[in-house]
């Protein structure tokens, strides 16, 4: 069975294991004592500090071992604001860094520090430009992941820690899904990362701090991981994480494996919309990590397409709200402005066969299309062609459209889409199945209280090539107007 979630969870790498085994035999004693077990132990953990250094970049006294990536960003990002107090207390950070960069910027903020998100463009990536107009003297830490979770875009890492080190304000960089294709360039002050991002067991995390960069640990202390992560030291898991680490950085194949994903991912961002109508590919299609590839589909409930790759053999993710138990769309997403229902992100481990990605393909269609059968939706090419003579579909819209009510956005004759209370990606198809009725140059408008179709109406229209114009508030949830160009 296909396992396309390495984003997630990569599989335990084969060094991971060996080293992982033989570490418990050796690794199980206090590392701070000196009789002979300890220093064994201590041997253990200091090699497996150095090849950890080796494989970031950093001194092996500038990193330390955390019980998780999220528990080492929440560290590095509250000891380097708590170090720069006096300086300021503002926060920036991109709007589509990983949750935990969100929360942690959420506890700075309720203790009295201020904060600000930094809009991306379509392909999930921060301008420079941006960076440089926010910095400011109050500014106390700049947080940037190196490549996006959800899409896989590449952020301009270097340039930002050039911008951020000429107005000496250090840069934290989330690198948890890049550091197993190579190191982090540029001048970065901190760095956090997740072993079971490349292989290794889960529970150990990376944070680095170099030298010269003022660092308070907030939090239980105590002397252990230089007073920066509390705790006894799970020695087997830190081994066993390091050493897949190295295995796959110190490896000759290690660039031919990541140049061939790059080719697998590609074929996948082609043929997916010459297969499937109405998709959108997402994130930039140059500047990504070379094992990732996520992409939308119109009118498709994210929940039911999982269910039913799952059931063809094929483990994936996804960012639609419908996947979600909060029912709202991922955030990267929403800040990218693009399609969210019917999300799909594949992310390919080390060895992915080539005729598992065959497969995938000739599955996905087949797949796509029963889910959106049995939400109604008719063909892509018939939708298409009624659209374009000006007659859609009526199926189920005596139930939804109307005459708008006086003062209603919509215009006296424009129709009205009632769909409270249903979800994604109901409200998009409910419009798909009217705007056919809706005369040139007139509006529609819908009704939803469902938070995705803020983002995914909008979508739908540039899409389709109608225009947006915009929302307003209504008695539940908000009306979303569309005007007809064709």
């Amino acid at each position: 069975m296909p396992y396309f979630d390495a984003a997630s969870a990569a599989p335990l790498h084969p060094v991971a294991r060996e080293a992982l085994l033989a570490s418990l035999d050796e690794g199980w004693a206090d590392p701070a004592r000196l009789y002979r077990e300890g220093r064994r132990a201590r041997l253990l953990l200091d090699a497996a500090r150095e090849a950890a250094a080796e494989a970031v970049g950093c001194r092996p006294d500038e990193l330390v071992f955390t019980p998780s990536g999220t528990q080492a960003v929440h560290t590095g990002v509250s000891g380097a604001l708590a170090a720069r107090q006096r300086a300021g207390r503002r926060l920036l950070y991109s709007a589509v860094e990983h949750s935990c960069v969100l929360h942690a910027a959420e506890v700075h903020e309720a203790a009295g520090g201020s904060r600000t998100e930094l809009a991306v463009d379509r392909t999930g990536r921060v301008a420079p430009g941006e960076v440089a107009a926010a910095l400011g003297p109050d500014t106390a830490l700049v947080a940037l992941q190196s490549a996006n979770h959800e899409v896989g875009t590449a952020q301009p890492v270097e340039e930002v820690a050039a911008l951020c080190r000429e107005a000496a304000v250090p840069l934290l960089v989330d690198a948890a899904q890049s550091l197993p294709w190579g190191p982090v360039p540029g001048a970065w002050s901190l760095l956090t990362a997740s072993a079971h991002k490349w292989g290794g067991p889960p529970g150990v995390g990376l944070l680095a701090v170099r030298k010269g960069t003022r660092f308070a640990p907030q939090g239980p202390r105590d002397e252990r991981e230089s007073g920066r992560s509390a705790g006894f030291e799970n020695i087997p898991a830190v081994v066993a994480a390091a050493a897949s680490l190295r295995a796959l950085r110190a490896g000759p194949e290690t660039g031919d494996e990541a140049a061939r994903l790059r080719r697998l991912v590609d074929r996948i961002r082609t043929r997916v919309p010459e297969l499937v109508p109405d998709v959108e590919v997402v994130g930039d299609p140059v500047h990504r990590l070379p094992h990732l590839v996520t992409f939308s589909c119109l009118y498709v409930d994210g929940e039911a397409l999982l269910h039913e790759l799952d059931r063809a053999g094929f483990s994936v993710s996804s960012g639609s709200s419908c996947t979600s138990s909060t029912l709202t769309p991922s955030h990267v997403l929403r800040a990218m402005g693009v399609l969210s229902e019917g999300n799909v992100r594949v992310s390919l481990p080390y060895g992915t066969a080539e005729a598992d990605v065959e497969r995938f393909l000739e599955v996905l269609p087949r797949v796509v299309r029963a889910v959106r059968e049995r939400l109604g939706v008719p063909a892509a090419e018939a939708a298409e062609s009624a659209e374009s003579a000006g007659a859609g579909q009526t199926g189920g819209a005596g139930e939804t459209a109307g005459a708008a009510g006086p003062g209603d956005a919509a215009g006296p004759a424009g129709l009205v889409v009632d769909a409270l209370g249903k979800r994604c990606p109901v409200p998009v198809i409910e419009l798909a199945k009217v705007i056919g009725e809706v005369p040139v140059g007139q509006t529609v408008t819908v009704l939803s209280d469902d938070e995705a179709a803020r983002q995914d109406i909008p979508a739908w229209c540039a899409m389709r090539d109608q225009e947006y114009v915009g929302e307003r508030a209504a008695e539940r949830g908000a009306a979303y107007v569309v005007r007809r160009r064709a």
